[in-house]
């Protein structure tokens, strides 16, 4: 058994992968151990960055995805220093920025190795991923499998192509971040949001259904071929 790993981790690929996994493993140990800020303290940090806060708040923000932070959290600091609607826009942006990170990283790691190794059903699944449009990213990224930073590095160990994937994860994060964002504006300023904005939080359920249903009828008239 160890005379075996040793020889597996002789290859590159299966040392970039394992160094994927122990990168993976010490995101998980860091959101355990660090305590996470109270979103209502965090709006005097934009008065202390001034014009650099947007910018900070996207590239924190990504990093904390890509860190294995759940987007709400995120989501939620973001709409409680900059408010319902730029909140929800640096929102997207770090989802985006994150996206990009952990594809990239996924790719680097862990593609090759996976790649010399799916056989049978996973390489179906894996040219599943790699024929995928933007709708197939969405469907993806609205089923509760994952967290975000997760599901990134995932489709980058895949044959995905990457302008869908970033497509994809984009629309599927925008009714959640505007919920998210004005949610996150009324635990900082209680009274001075419009309730209403955060209606689009519920359109996050209502795409999933949708959007399986429609996966769902594409399977079935695949299989069953032409009539």
């Amino acid at each position: 058994m160890i005379g075996a790993a040793r020889r597996l981790l002789r290859q590159p690929s299966a040392r970039r992968f394992a160094l994927l996994l122990l990168l993976l493993a010490g995101c998980v140990v860091t959101l355990l151990l660090v305590p996470r800020p109270d979103p209502g303290d965090l709006p005097r940090l934009a008065h202390s960055l001034g014009a650099y806060a947007p910018a900070a708040a996207v590239v924190g923000g990504a990093l904390l995805l890509v860190a294995l932070v759940p987007r709400t959290f995120v989501t939620l600091a973001a709409g409680a220093i900059f408010g319902p609607v730029q909140g929800a826009a640096y929102a997207l942006g770090a989802a985006l920025l994150a996206a990009a990170i952990g594809f990239a990283v996924g790719r680097l790691l862990g593609r090759q190795f996976v790649a010399e190794r799916v056989r049978g059903r996973l390489a179906r699944l894996d040219g599943w991923f790699a024929r995928q449009s933007v709708f197939g990213v969405m469907t993806v990224r609205l089923l509760p499998i994952a967290g975000f930073g997760l599901v990134s590095y995932g489709y980058g160990t895949t044959g995905a192509r990457v302008l869908p994937f970033l497509a994809g994860s984009v629309i599927a994060s925008a009714p959640t971040a505007i919920g998210y964002a004005a949610i996150g504006a009324a635990v900082s300023s209680p009274g001075s949001i419009n309730w209403y904005a955060a209606a689009p939080a519920s359109l996050g359920l209502i795409a999933s259904v949708f959007i399986i249903h429609r996966w769902w009828r594409a399977e079935r008239h695949r299989r069953l071929g032409p009539s």
